[in-house]
């Protein structure tokens, strides 16, 4: 039960559900949900955590980035249902879909140059 519960209390939050759907078209490094979904970047990298402690999402360090893919779900079941299920759910929501348009503008090169003049986009 407590496995179930933490599955549940993962998705419980708004932002972390949009966080799933963002990651159903590509990897992600936070700066760039922090784009997207216009928080700030210690809140996103919170439930980050929770998503990646409940099994929703990993995390591979890249070069300069950690990018975030959603899991396959294979260590928990009540994660792999919820990952099926969602690749439908929500679709028609207008914020989704705003966020999902926006996604092919927003590039980590461009936002980390404009927080550092020092890195080269």
């Amino acid at each position: 039960m407590k496995s179930f519960v933490k599955v549940m209390k993962a998705l419980s939050d708004p932002n972390r559900v949009k966080i799933v759907k963002l990651l159903q078209n590509k990897s992600l490094c936070v700066c760039e949900l922090t784009e997207a979904l216009g928080l700030a970047q210690p809140t996103v990298s919170k439930h980050l955590k929770i998503l990646e402690e409940a099994g929703f999402v990993y995390s591979i360090k890249t070069e300069k980035w950690v990018d975030y893919s959603l899991s396959d779900g294979k260590e928990s079941p009540y994660v792999a249902t919820l990952l099926g299920s969602m690749r439908h759910w929500l679709d028609g929501d207008m914020e989704i879909h705003s966020l999902v348009t926006r996604l092919p503008t927003i590039r980590r090169e461009t936002i980390c140059s404009r927080k550092n003049p020092f890195i080269d986009p």
